[in-house]
């Protein structure tokens, strides 16, 4: 087989508050301002790049073009790295602003520069009906998707409060990506830790396993069964076991405390409609692939962070020898054009 194509599913771009600036409606440009510090989203004091010794910058689409050349991608999704903490700003009609305002600066500056650089939209969850309107607008503006905080709001979210926003991304074709931070440690059960290394293990993964358990009972998923979603940054051998202690809950308790779940979680879970990320380092990657049926399993590669791997964990994954070359091409670039409905 020939050289594999890449499309990285899931980069990020660094999104400071004076480029928010430019963007935001000038009610709220001043918010959070203090002398000798401006921040638009709630923060905390984590060395995330232990002493300034790793990860990058990547503010403008001249960084991430470089990186796209050096890894010789196709082309790569982004998500933002301040906005992953969008499910902590409580006030509203902020987070209405502040989703507007990124969406408006990642179109303008990262998207408009290269066909090769693609969007996922921000949502401000805490307000559903001007979410839905956002959604409508990146659509228009050629956003491929939309981002779901998995942690920081008051409901979990197969909340019916949501329900409106799924229905419009499954109306539109857009998916919807599951996505979590390291903010807020009590959310996932980290609280009791005090340092970053701790609290960073268990952040992504419980997250996940929170969001997929509310909206697999909940009944998202049988209630929009055009709907992608995708569970971001966490892996993929984690999935297999949550499945199956899922399933054991549903055949014992579902027909009376989640009504709205008709089938086996898994059966959702393994679908077609539900994607999830493959790390290269992971060990069980050949039997989670076969354990997962239908469910797409794409590349990532986390970029600028400061975990990640990037370009050398797309040689490793083309060199494992538990998958085939025919599940290589999938998790390398056929499986993100899908996800996010790429031409070309």
């Amino acid at each position: 087989m020939g050289k594999i194509e890449v499309i990285d599913a899931d980069g990020h771009i660094i999104e400071p508050t004076e480029q928010l600036a430019a963007y935001i409606d000038p009610a709220y440009r001043e918010y959070g301002a203090m002398p000798g510090h401006r921040g638009y989203y709630p923060s905390d004091a984590w060395d995330r790049s232990v002493r300034g010794t790793l990860g990058e910058s990547a503010g403008d689409a001249k960084a991430w073009l470089e990186a796209i050349d050096r890894g010789g991608l196709a082309s790569a999704v982004l998500y933002p790295t301040s906005g992953l903490g969008i499910g902590w700003v409580r006030e509203p009609d902020f987070a209405v602003a502040l989703c507007r305002a990124y969406n408006d600066f990642l179109h303008q500056e990262i998207m408009l520069k290269s066909p090769r650089l693609k969007g996922v939209a921000l949502l401000p969850l805490q307000e559903a009906p001007e979410a839905v309107k956002e959604l409508r607008r990146a659509k228009g503006l050629g956003f491929v998707g939309a981002m779901l905080p998995a942690v920081g709001l008051r409901k979990p979210l197969g909340h019916d409060d949501f329900w409106p926003i799924y229905a419009e991304a499954e109306r539109l074709g857009l998916m919807v990506g599951v996505h979590a931070t390291v903010r807020g440690p009590h959310f996932f059960g980290a609280d009791l830790f005090d340092r970053f290394i701790e609290v960073h293990t268990l952040s992504h993964p419980f997250a996940q396993m929170i969001q997929m358990t509310s909206l697999a009972f909940q009944g998202v998923f049988e209630a929009f069964p055009r709907l992608k979603v995708a569970f971001l940054e966490a892996g993929c051998t984690w999935v297999p076991y949550w499945l199956g202690r899922m399933d054991e809950e549903w055949e014992k308790r579902g027909a009376l405390e989640a009504p709205r779940c008709k089938r086996k979680p898994s059966e959702y879970l393994t679908s077609d409609r539900v994607f999830y990320p493959a790390e290269a380092s992971e060990w069980l990657l050949g039997p989670t692939r076969e354990a997962l049926g239908e469910a797409g399993i794409f590349y990532a590669s986390d970029w600028p962070h400061w975990d990640n791997e990037f370009p050398r964990n797309i040689q490793e994954m083309q060199e494992r020898k538990d998958v085939s070359e025919e599940v290589k091409r999938q998790i390398l670039f056929d499986t993100a054009k899908r996800l996010y409905g790429l031409n070309g």
